[in-house]
């Protein structure tokens, strides 16, 4: 479970037992601002409170903004930086600003945590003045909510969806933020080696749920991958199983064409946000050779990164794990990206 989900998850249980419960909300960040957009914190008609907004120079000041908008029913946007005079006494004097949505807990929360933990990639659109909210989704032609939207600010809004990212948006003359939810991001491993071991945990940290594949039991063994998905199965059987998509990456570590040009072909035929193998820029060559012989466009056969990694003179088995982590994350962002090495 997420941060997000697990504050989002409790401040449910709150009002379910019957307490009165506002949502802070960060949508928007400049310079040093300590927590990303989309950070969030939920506070009762007590106090209580569950999340963090700022890392704690703010947090004093937005409860009490969250017990007024409970008392009230009334959203409120909160701006601290180094412009506003009470800068030095909430912590951000060192240039950072910060910009927070306070709202009654929105009456789409439920619906939102349903369709998140049934894997639907969702979002709920806010307008900052009004709070008026809208559920999104990638796929119906209708939204829940009471936030009005025409079929051109839907496309726009289901366009940004798509990007995963929390942002706000200009729609005519409203101020909408939108807040992304997908479902979890997957890397699928080709190759039970000493890169995996390292790597495995490295994606875990970073949110993916990992799952190792090797037709060799000695290989994908528990004792080598603990905490990790195990699949012994060749991998082209195992991938069309697993129907990677565009929030799966796929990584092919064995060094053996026979495990892993199966596992690239069963990649290239599927949405997977990154396909990377290791090897020299020689055995890439003649991999990409091997792809083009057995049918792959050349632009698609060229969308397997290798060598795989991003390049920062990485040469331990952990060392490349990160560089891999790494050049992931970039092409997940949409970064741009130096020389592979």
């Amino acid at each position: 479970m997420t941060d997000t989900e697990q504050i989002l998850t409790e401040a449910a249980d709150w009002r379910r037992a019957g307490r009165h419960v506002a949502l802070a909300t960060v949508v928007g960040t400049w310079g040093s601002s300590p927590r990303p957009v989309g950070s969030k914190l939920a506070v009762d008609d007590t106090g209580h409170m569950i999340g963090s907004v700022s890392g704690g120079c703010v947090e004093a000041s937005v409860v009490d903004a969250a017990l007024e908008t409970i008392r009230t029913g009334k959203v409120a946007l909160l701006e601290f930086g180094i412009t506003d005079a009470r800068a030095w006494d909430v912590g951000l004097a060192c240039g950072g600003q910060i910009k927070i949505f306070v709202e009654p807990l929105s009456s789409l929360l439920n619906q939102l945590l349903t369709l998140g933990r049934a894997g639907v990639s969702v979002a709920i659109a806010t307008d900052l003045k009004t709070g008026a909210q809208a559920l999104v989704t990638a796929t119906d032609t209708d939204t829940e909510g009471n936030l009005s939207l025409s079929a051109p600010d839907l496309i726009t809004l289901r366009d940004a969806l798509a990007g995963d990212r929390n942002r706000t948006l200009e729609l005519g003359d409203r101020e909408i933020f939108l807040e992304t939810w997908h479902p979890p991001l997957r890397l699928l491993i080709i190759g039970g080696v000493h890169i995996a071991q390292c790597l495995a945990p490295l994606a875990r940290l970073a949110g993916y749920e990992v799952t190792l594949i090797d037709p060799r039991a000695a290989f994908g063994a528990p004792d080598r991958f603990p905490e990790t998905a195990l699949m012994n199965e060749w991998p082209d059987i195992a991938l069309p199983a697993m129907k990677p998509d565009r929030r799966t990456a796929v990584v092919a570590l064995t060094h053996d064409p026979k495990i892993d040009d199966p596992g690239l072909i069963a990649a290239l035929n599927s949405d997977a946000f990154y396909i990377g193998a290791l090897g020299s820029r020689r055995t890439h060559a003649k991999r990409v050779e091997r792809l083009i012989n057995a049918g792959f466009d050349p632009a698609l056969a060229t969308r397997v990164r290798g060598p795989v990694g991003l390049a920062i003179g990485a040469i331990t088995p952990a060392e490349i794990a990160i560089s891999i982590l790494a050049e992931m994350t970039a092409v997940l962002r949409g970064a741009a990206l130096g020389n592979r090495g």
